[in-house]
């Protein structure tokens, strides 16, 4: 009985392997295949993508053949012909084939890989962000109370923002006389508005929160402070009542010895 068993996943831009033996894992690799990207472009799948994936199918089977392939993502959107010739040549170089997987199943065992082993307590939202797709799972103490999916994911975004997908964004605090926030590249947004660049997006939170944290510390000093003034204000406010008291007591008192005394002299 072979005790080993591997699973491919393939996503929009990357392809998972995770080779176990038993529960072990013995071997894992990454590969990026960028199937939705080159979708985009030739209207088809790739064949140089298949290429890629079969390359990958030929370094599990040095470990095990009881192989097991997903696809994810961009493959729920291509038509059951293309899927059919995709499958064809895999069959034909190795006797397998690609599984599809509803969103619905890549999400909940997504997420349930996240959360199944963690204690915590209250509400948690596990956030499944891929090339071509987002999944977002909320729970309640480990019970799905929500779920939101959306067909868009990492491709599509930097297919928008070519700045990012050529790694020239510019990390910048931007600011006028009335905000000042902190982002990963130019936006048409803050077109006006002067800006502060920074070698990395961290280092720009950095500075962006530190600035933040000093100034909320600041406030909350000056609250401390003008609690403590206030409390001195309130004790002097009570000891001068307590003074205004002890004088009108002695006016009292000496009136009413005058009085006691006059009346013992006559």
């Amino acid at each position: 009985m072979d005790k080993r068993y591997a699973i491919i996943e393939i996503g929009s831009n990357n392809t998972k392997t995770h080779v176990y033996e038993c529960e072990d894992i013995i071997y894992e690799n990454n590969t990026t295949i960028e199937f939705k990207a080159n979708y985009k472009i030739y209207g088809r799948i790739d064949d140089g993508d298949v290429d890629k994936l079969i390359s990958v199918i030929e370094k599990v089977f040095t470990y095990t053949k009881n192989i097991h392939i997903y696809g994810c993502s961009i493959f729920r959107n291509i038509t059951k012909k293309e899927l059919d010739e995709i499958n064809g040549v895999i069959k034909s170089r190795f006797n397998l084939e690609i599984k599809v997987v509803s969103q619905e199943d890549e999400a909940y065992y997504t997420a349930l890989g996240c959360y199944n082993n963690v204690d915590y307590d209250g509400n948690m939202c596990v956030f499944i962000g891929g090339g071509g797709s987002i999944e977002l799972i909320f729970l309640n103490n480990k019970e799905i109370i929500d779920k939101k999916y959306y067909d868009f994911g990492v491709v599509d975004v930097t297919h928008k923002f070519d700045s990012l997908k050529n790694d020239s964004v510019k990390p910048q605090i931007v600011k006028n006389n009335s905000k000042e926030d902190v982002v990963p590249l130019d936006l048409i947004n803050y077109a006006d508005f002067e800006k502060t660049y920074y070698n990395n997006f961290n280092e720009a939170c950095d500075e962006f929160y530190s600035k933040k944290v000093n100034i909320d510390i600041k406030s909350v000093k000056e609250n401390a402070w003008n609690k403590k003034v206030g409390k001195f204000e309130k004790r002097l406010k009570l000891q001068q009542e307590t003074l205004d008291n002890f004088d009108k007591t002695i006016t009292e008192s000496t009136h009413k010895g005058e009085v006691i005394y006059s009346n013992y002299a006559t």
